[in-house]
């Protein structure tokens, strides 16, 4: 069968032949009609993910959207390696498989699963979101971080805070403040500290780095004794290290807690794409898009114009 394979550590994914998948006790095999190309693929291609493997040659894609052989169409995440998403065919655990409502296509269903999930997880499952609570997503111009702001008004936020280098784009989203992130680290704190200081009960940070850092420190400078904030630590666009005082969590009652694999089961996470899928619909939960047959995988790989590519059959 064709497939995008990566064959050693720092190669870009080819397209070629690679084997049959053959499913074991508890698995189905899948056949793939979608599988998106998100951050987390990136990172896992290249090994530079927390989650890779190092063993090659493997076939990339964590996650996809195909049929069973009873024409069932599913969902499925983590194929058992070394087979991966982006394949004709690839084999799942059945637990790791759930199914496509009626009504959601395949690629928008691919394009969304992995970023809509970020952000659902991370308020139901790690901050514990509460109707009319105000929310600050920190990196939100992304695709993880547009999908966040809908997420976080669907689930019941008060207020949504959003963060990033296109404030237009962010008040088109639906964001209720905007703070830019320009300027230098003492700018930035100010005007971290003049929202914090109205009261903000969850962060969701996509970037870490500098902006991360100021957050926290603003946070720390303007909390009231004892009330806490829930910081829920997502991505590191900006970075992967922060410089952090100790005096910050001791002097103020930040939660800082990350939401990712590993921090939340995998049945957690399947919950929560599932419940990205229920909601697309109502909650307008799309992003712009490029499909491309997996055939292109060579071509399309090193993109990045803002749209999310999608491999098809």
């Amino acid at each position: 069968m064709k497939a995008a394979i990566v064959t050693e550590a720092g190669r870009l994914p080819i397209y070629a032949d690679f084997e049959e998948p053959v499913a074991g006790a508890g698995e189905r095999i899948v056949s793939v009609r979608a599988a998106a190309l998100a951050p987390l693929v990136r990172a896992r291609a290249s090994g530079s993910h927390y989650s890779s493997s190092g063993r090659f040659p493997f076939v990339v894609g964590v996650d996809g959207v195909g049929t069973l052989d009873d024409g069932q169409r599913v969902y499925f995440f983590l194929p058992r390696a070394p087979f991966g998403a982006m394949a004709e065919r690839t084999v799942v655990p059945v637990a790791r498989q759930i199914p496509v409502p009626d009504g959601l296509d395949d690629v928008t269903a691919a394009a969304i699963a992995n970023p809509g999930m970020s952000s659902w997880a991370a308020f139901t499952r790690r901050a514990h979101l509460k109707p009319g609570e105000t929310v600050l997503i920190n990196g939100a111009t992304g695709a993880s971080g547009q999908l966040a702001i809908r997420i976080a008004r669907h689930l019941g936020a008060g207020k949504v805070i959003a963060t990033g280098r296109n404030v237009d784009v962010l008040a088109a989203l639906g964001a209720d403040a905007v703070i830019p992130l320009d300027g230098d680290g003492d700018a930035l704190e100010a005007r971290f500290q003049a929202e914090l200081a109205q009261g903000v009960d969850v962060v969701v940070d996509y970037l870490w780095g500098i902006s991360a850092e100021r957050l926290l420190i603003a946070a720390a400078r303007v909390a009231k004794e004892g009330v806490p904030l829930r910081f829920v630590q997502v991505g590191t666009a900006s970075g992967a290290d922060i410089t952090l005082p100790g005096a910050i969590l001791r002097s103020s009652a930040i939660e800082l807690m990350g939401s990712g694999i590993g921090s939340v089961s995998l049945d957690g996470l399947l919950a929560s794409i599932a419940g990205v899928f229920d909601a697309a619909l109502s909650a307008g939960l799309t992003l712009p898009t490029d499909p491309v047959p997996l055939s292109g995988v060579e071509a399309a790989w090193p993109r990045d114009d803002g749209r999310r590519i999608v491999f098809t059959a």
